[in-house]
């Protein structure tokens, strides 16, 4: 059977307050579905008491979805441990605090690197694998479940911490040196002098604890991977799901112990939606706006650099109690496509049934409270019959990218404890990374290019490969960054790139110590600009365009939350601040470096100012379209491109085709300049193709 998308929920009979079994499983293949998630969450139903295994209630679920062609991922359930584990063990709660345990009751609450917590976590792994792991539905394993939810201060993994230190700097005099620790009298005469992390101040003592931390995480999930594949066949993958804004992970790193990367984003319905957006919304676990759901994709792809496995997102309402707001009729195929158009290779939902008890009551699964097919689920089989009669034509698709972005988890950690940019009400934003990453990457979705997220680890190669591959790269918040970074960076340039570099770019080094050089450090004299003051903003100041500028600025173009008093050396003018005092700086410049170019950016864009950027940085694939109209490609398996055409809105749409396509979902062909209709909350799914051989080839097959 060709490959296909994957599509289901997670599911947890165990949940149901009655035996629905049969008919559950059949409604499901109704649906479409082709996978189901199980296992996972219930360590106390797989080991009711310390010792007494009860693995057989499993059994049915397995035999009755692989009896309808329903694959299986089976989960370990390491991330929500049983009391009596709590009861024989207290000491393996985790502490957000030195000595201040995390009370018992949600789940996550454990310090996963107590021995004690290892030995029973591997006997239930083993004893619930080697039970299944052989059974023809399971088609992989999902090792623990959102990994990283915290910082653990707990005594033995601060020693481990010293002891990573000592092995890393050999001495407590080099320590002293490189940290700076002579500021505060913080000098340390001995590695027992080392003050423990909940009442440090230090910024180069934050970097690496929380390099610590996430690598803690990566060797939990990694030995837990290792165990798994002891029993896991070569057909069946091993993967965790991601939740990316867990403060203990570092994602690049984490998949590298596993076979696919897989992740969980959850988004704003209804109105959060809409596109464009006014303003800025606040982005969290769970995001809002159009621009923000494809950026959840494409760091989904970022962390393998691969096409990429969605084990949860919105089936009804996903949030609060006091937060319910299921989608609109369309947008559920909308958020699908779009996720595959970005390289999702399977989307799952969060979850089959609306719980009746638990924190997650108002939870919406795709049935609701009374277990009867709704509009929720109406909806999503109208999708499951799409991705069936797509086939492997949209199955690990490879999306294409106009601009690349350059992501920096080590910045992001430090930013969070010493913010540069603050909120509203003058308190700190500890968001402040993506607040300066997300309006550039907004800027170039609104301008209709698609981004390509690439992690500070991942930027490798020679200058020459890395400027033919992404001719333009953006790197705003580049905080952190060893000096080969920067040379790199400088190197790609000459060798025929666009850099484009954002405010807070190569202020410190890799320890977080401020650089000495001119700023940008090691960039500056390469980008003609430099500059040895910057300001935090309370207002918007207008922008303006120089004269001769490229840049076609309007009346609503404006510099946002921060600005670098810029000083030319050789760089042109692009852009300035109307205002008496940071008017005498510039905003944008530029200049050509080798075959390239450095564009320095010295302030957070707003939206307008954004587009603008990117509609002079690169062009768009398919131009004149209705604001509300987002087209976004990708590449099949066999080459060939694929176009997704959404509309974000009530208001139906029109489009002029600027190239033959098959329309896959409504297998009608359109000819260049005919104009494709688009209804409220609509997508389409077009195959540039002018062979109706390769029309053909894929569509509908099994």
């Amino acid at each position: 059977m060709p490959q296909r998308v994957l599509f289901g929920a997670a599911y947890y009979h165990e949940y149901q307050p009655y035996d629905r079994l049969e008919r559950d499983l059949d409604l499901m293949a109704q649906a479409r579905f082709s996978v189901i998630r199980v296992g996972e969450s219930v360590w106390s139903t797989w080991e009711p008491e310390n010792g007494r295994f009860d693995l057989d209630w499993l059994q049915p679920v397995l035999d009755g979805a692989h009896q309808r062609g329903i694959a299986v991922v089976l989960g370990t359930p390491t991330y929500a441990v049983p009391p009596w584990l709590v009861r024989l063990y207290p000491e393996i709660a985790g502490e957000r605090k030195t000595g201040q345990r995390i009370p018992w009751g949600a789940r996550q609450e454990v310090d996963f690197t107590h021995p004690g917590f290892r030995f029973h976590a591997e006997r239930v792994i083993r004893k619930i694998i080697a039970r299944y792991a052989d059974h023809p539905a399971v088609i992989g394993f999902q090792v623990d479940n959102e990994p990283g939810n915290e910082l653990f201060h707990n005594h033995g993994v601060f020693q481990r911490f010293v002891d990573r230190l000592r092995h890393a700097y050999g001495d407590v005099e080099t320590l002293n040196n490189e940290w700076g620790l002579v500021y505060w009298s913080h000098r340390l005469s001995d590695w027992s002098d080392l003050w423990t992390p909940d009442g440090n101040w230090q910024p180069q003592y934050d970097v690496a604890w929380r390099r610590f931390q996430a690598d803690q995480t990566t060797e939990f999930i990694g030995w837990q991977a290792d165990i798994v594949r002891e029993y896991a066949g070569p057909d069946q993958f091993v993967t965790t799901c991601i939740s990316y804004d867990r403060p203990a992970q570092a994602d690049d790193d984490l998949v590298r112990r596993l076979d696919v990367t897989a992740g969980n984003p959850y988004y704003a319905m209804q109105d959060g939606l809409l596109h464009p957006q006014a303003g800025s919304a606040l982005q969290n676990w769970t995001t809002r706006s159009t621009w923000a759901l494809y950026q959840s994709a494409d760091r989904m792809y970022s962390s393998k650099q691969e096409p990429f496995l969605v084990t949860e997102t919105n089936a009804q309402s996903i949030g609060y109690p006091w937060d319910n707001r299921p989608a609109y009729d369309g947008q559920w195929r909308q958020a699908a496509w779009a996720l595959i158009s970005r390289g999702a290779k399977m989307i799952e939902y969060w979850h089959w049934h609306t719980l009746h008890f638990g924190a997650e009551t108002y939870w919406g699964g795709v049935l609701p409270h009374n277990g009867e097919p709704g509009r929720t689920y109406e909806q999503l089989a109208r999708l499951g019959a799409e991705l069936e009669s797509a086939g492997s034509l949209v199955a690990h698709l490879v999306p294409d990218s106009d601009v690349t972005m350059l992501y920096s988890l080590p910045s992001k950690w430090l930013m969070q404890k010493y913010p540069p940019l603050s909120q509203p009400d003058g308190s700190p934003d500890d968001r402040s990374y993506h607040g300066l990453f997300d309006p550039f990457y907004r800027g170039a979705f609104d301008a209709g290019l698609q981004t390509r997220i690439l992690h500070t680890s991942q930027f490798t190669g020679s200058a020459e490969d890395l400027a033919a591959e992404h001719p333009v790269l953006v790197v705003p918040g580049l905080y952190l960054a060893e000096d080969s970074l920067l040379d790199q960076l400088i190197a790609y340039a000459a060798a025929g790139g666009h850099l484009v570099v954002g405010p807070r770019t190569a202020y410190a080094d890799h320890e977080a110590r401020a650089r000495t050089e001119t700023q940008p450090a090691r960039l500056a004299a390469a980008a003609g600009v430099r500059y040895d003051e910057f300001s935090n903003l309370g207002n918007e100041l207008k922008v303006t365009a120089a004269a001769g500028s490229p840049l076609d600025l309007d009346d609503d173009t404006a510099a946002t939350r921060w600005a670098d008093g810029l000083q030319l050396d050789g760089a042109d003018v692009l852009a300035g601040y109307e205002h008496p005092h940071f008017g005498r700086w510039p905003a944008i410049t530029s200049k050509a470096h080798g075959e390239g170019r450095i564009t320095y950016v010295g302030t957070v864009p707003n939206p307008a100012l954004a587009i603008a950027l990117f509609r002079w940085i690169a062009p768009a694939g398919w131009t004149d379209l209705p604001s509300r109209v987002t087209v976004t490609s990708a590449t099949s398996t066999d080459g060939r491109r694929l176009r997704f055409v959404h509309n974000w809105s009530w208001d139906p749409a029109r489009i002029d085709l600027p190239v033959g396509v098959h329309d896959v979902l409504a297998d009608t062909d359109h000819g260049v300049g005919e104009k494709l209709e688009l209804g409220a909350w609509d997508v389409r799914v077009l195959l540039e193709s002018d062979l109706e051989s390769d029309v053909e080839s894929d569509l509908g097959s099994d």
